[in-house]
């Protein structure tokens, strides 16, 4: 099993419909992409509503690129990281555009709601808005 986190904690999976392979057909309404795919090959289409990232270790990064990439391209859909994420990372996944989180039982367990709450303001502690709040010298 599986627990989904967003800024309001440990909350329910509303998504039923399942997920496609990155080759899909062109109605497909949820992609399940691996950390290895390059984001210029997804084809972002008007019924894409989800796109779940795999984390296969809390050391690989590239989904977050992936998610930044997508962003970047248009993609206003949801963006689900699942697999290997731990609470610290979960700011750095927001920023990157992800709405939220996917996690194994046994993470949840190790890492419980207010852990992941407690980085849920992820907007306000980031390096750039400090700077900003900082008057010019």
């Amino acid at each position: 099993m599986t627990q989904l986190i967003n800024d309001t904690g440990f909350v329910a999976d509303d998504w039923t419909l399942g997920y496609c392979k990155p080759d899909a057909a062109n109605d497909t309404l949820a992609l399940d992409l691996p950390s290895d795919v390059q984001p210029e090959d997804i084809r972002l289409t008007e019924t894409l509503e989800m796109i779940r990232i795999d984390f296969p270790s809390a050391a690989d990064g590239r989904g977050l690129t992936i998610a930044r990439a997508l962003r970047l391209r248009g993609y206003q859909g949801r963006l689900r990281a699942k697999g290997h994420i731990i609470a610290d990372q979960y700011a750095m996944a927001r920023r990157a555009g992800f709405d939220e989180v996917e996690v194994t039982d046994e993470i949840a367990a190790r890492q419980p709601a207010a852990q992941w709450q407690f980085r849920s303001d992820w907007q306000a502690h980031d390096y750039q808005a400090r700077l900003r709040a900082t008057p010019a010298a």
